[in-house]
């Protein structure tokens, strides 16, 4: 059972944000301290990535450890309610797999940014974020993540 009402809860998930969010912003100005120039959430690429890198043939997704079920601190499954969530990620996951598959088929590079690199305990100093990023945009791994220390 939930603790909220139905209009609470209603509420609050209305004020989660879906693009510009904090994560996302602090990987954007380090790429642009880095030198590099992006577009961000083109429509016509599957997973509508958040950062697309045309010139490296390298797109970037942001992701919040919940919503993608990362298994880290941050992405724990709530008590309540735990089948839905479960079956929510799980599809979430799925999502991700195939856009991933599609992507990689269509010639892209793919680097997934977790959360958890960006906030909380277990975050990246922004020096060594930098550098993952600058490593691995120039490198040239096909499929990428950054995650959080201790994960």
């Amino acid at each position: 059972m939930d603790v909220f009402s139905k209009k609470k809860r209603s509420e609050i998930m209305s004020k989660v944000r879906g693009k510009d969010t904090a994560p996302e912003i602090k990987v954007r100005k380090s790429l642009f301290a880095l030198g590099f120039r992006y577009r961000l959430n083109v429509r016509k690429i599957p997973g509508k990535p958040d950062i697309v890198l045309r010139k490296y043939e390298a797109l970037i997704f942001v992701h919040g450890c919940f919503w993608h079920g990362h298994h880290c601190r941050i992405g724990n499954l709530p008590v309540s309610n735990s089948a839905y969530w479960q079956r929510k990620m799980e599809r979430n996951r799925a999502r991700d797999k195939m856009n991933l598959k599609r992507l990689r088929m269509m010639g892209w590079r793919v680097l997934t940014v977790w959360e958890c690199a960006l906030a909380g305990k277990g975050r990246l100093p922004s020096d060594l974020l930098s550098r993952k990023l600058n490593t691995w945009i120039v490198g040239s791994r096909q499929v990428g993540n950054i995650q959080g220390l201790k994960n």
